[in-house]
């Protein structure tokens, strides 16, 4: 490839950084607007508005607002997923014990780092809808199966107390990520600072002394 060549490129990469740029204001704009106010309370104006982006962009990058929607909360689930590979990653898998106490804690740090991922859940759970059933079958249902079969295992080996691991999976992740929705709420009347570090691992150590009390042996 010649100068000249190179030269005509520039103008072409600089315009594909920035539309790169711009859709990620908007998918923070998006996530941080549908999580306060809910789908139908948000706005494609305020979220260009957020951004500090011309609304016409929105639909330039996207085709509507339930389309920025769908991709504001793929990012947000993708973001956990890899932050959970990572953490998993570091702890072999004949220790049970460890990568639950691992997933525990990354679960709570991400939901108080990012906080919209409950809140976008707790928004369209309120009522029957397409979103929530894209959310359920995309994002939901697949992290239920993998942690239900978990927690199932963990059971067996005597980690986990007895019962309907349906219903453990559920106790479990409202008790971090819920809670962490609601942290406004819970530092008026609790005085709980839940942006503490030191509060988070109390959270998490709390979480793990009442859910996975138990030990077991190294698996072979």
């Amino acid at each position: 490839m010649d100068e000249q060549q190179l030269e005509a490129e520039k103008p072409a990469r600089k315009q594909q950084k920035r539309s790169i740029v711009t859709q990620q204001k908007l998918l923070d704009a998006a996530i941080q607007a549908f999580s306060e106010n809910g789908f139908k309370g948000t706005s494609t104006r305020d979220i260009a508005d957020r951004a500090g982006v011309h609304h016409p962009l929105i639909t330039y990058h996207f085709k509507n607002k339930e389309e920025l929607w769908r991709a504001a909360a793929d990012k947000i689930f993708r973001e956990f997923n890899i932050s959970l590979v990572k953490a998993m990653a570091e702890v072999p898998e004949i220790e049970p014990k460890a990568r639950a106490d691992a997933f525990v804690r990354t679960y709570v740090r991400f939901s108080r780092d990012e906080p919209a991922l409950h809140k976008v859940i707790l928004q369209e759970a309120s009522y029957p809808s397409e979103r929530l059933d894209w959310l359920i079958e995309n994002h939901l249902r697949p992290m239920f199966d993998l942690l239900h079969k978990a927690l199932t295992e963990l059971q067996q080996l005597g980690i986990t107390p007895p019962g309907n691991p349906a219903l453990l999976f559920n106790m479990i992740r409202v008790s971090a990520g819920g809670l962490l929705a609601l942290k406004h709420e819970v530092k008026g009347t609790s005085n709980i600072d839940l942006d503490d570090d030191d509060e988070i691992d109390e959270l998490a150590n709390m979480i793990i002394r009442i859910f996975f009390p138990g030990e077991a042996a190294r698996l072979n």
